[in-house]
């Protein structure tokens, strides 16, 4: 009698804050990967689950509050006990900006206001050792960027987590704490509809930090897109790969005869 390791279904937990801050590029890799997803959050009507329990990965994609504006936004309490719960079972994570910060936050780092002022539009950024041999950003070459658009900053990550990427206005634009769990600031997850959508919500913020949405934005972006895609891509990919062999690992055998 033979023991097969049966393929397990996978299944990620998306944390949605803002509906137009949805998981877009990633999801289409979510989706072309044949993973089953779930989306809450408070746009999607769902509640945010305390635990992880149930689920192969976490995605926590970004939004307009900061990681602890509870009155601002109630549902933080829960997502950051979801973070615990994950950091707790080494259940593969991904946060994107406020889930960047919401990830340092909950394991130690420290969240505040950017020094250098808000980094809005495309950036480029920077590997460090560590980040060139990482699952995920490891090898990636070439010039790399990424849309931005946060106000706030991770200025001290949490110990004991790995410093990945920087850019010239944020030293800490990716992380990983632990072996499972990572951060980006920026928007790896971005399509064109995003910086579409996101300039026309902030248009008057905008203006008031002296930005054109669309020759300083919208053109630089859909101009890179194309690149921009295939890269983050593939760095959403390799997650999922992590999140694939993390449950294939945990899954329990079935016999066969």
């Amino acid at each position: 009698m033979a023991i097969v390791a049966e393929e397990a279904k996978i299944r990620v937990l998306i944390v949605e804050h803002e509906r137009t801050a949805d998981a877009a590029l990633v999801g289409e890799r979510l989706t072309a990967a044949r993973v089953q997803t779930t989306v809450v959050g408070p746009d999607a009507g769902a509640t945010v689950p305390s635990s992880s329990l149930g689920f192969d990965g976490v995605v926590i994609l970004g939004g307009s509050p900061g990681p602890v504006d509870d009155e601002q936004a109630p549902w933080l309490p829960g997502v950051r006990r979801l973070i615990q719960d994950a950091l707790h079972r080494e259940v593969p994570l991904l946060g994107i900006c406020l889930g960047a910060q919401l990830l340092a936050h909950v394991a130690g780092g420290r969240v505040d206001t950017l020094a250098a002022g808000p980094e809005v539009g495309l950036v480029d950024l920077h590997l460090t050792a560590a980040g060139d041999a990482d699952p995920l950003l490891g090898g990636l070459g070439g010039k790399l960027q990424a849309l931005q658009w946060h106000w706030l900053e991770v200025v001290s990550l949490p110990e004991g987590s790995v410093a990945l990427c920087s850019s010239e206005g944020c030293r800490n634009q990716a992380f990983r704490v632990g072996p499972t769990a990572w951060g980006v600031q920026f928007h790896m997850e971005a399509l064109a509809r995003t910086a579409r959508q996101w300039s026309v919500e902030s248009r008057d913020t905008l203006a008031g930090l002296r930005i054109d949405p669309d020759p300083d934005i919208i053109q630089p972006f859909v101009a890179a897109e194309p690149g921009l895609r295939e890269r983050w891509a593939l760095v959403a990919d390799r997650w999922i790969t992590v999140v694939r062999e993390h449950a294939l690992v945990g899954a329990e055998p079935r016999r066969v005869s």
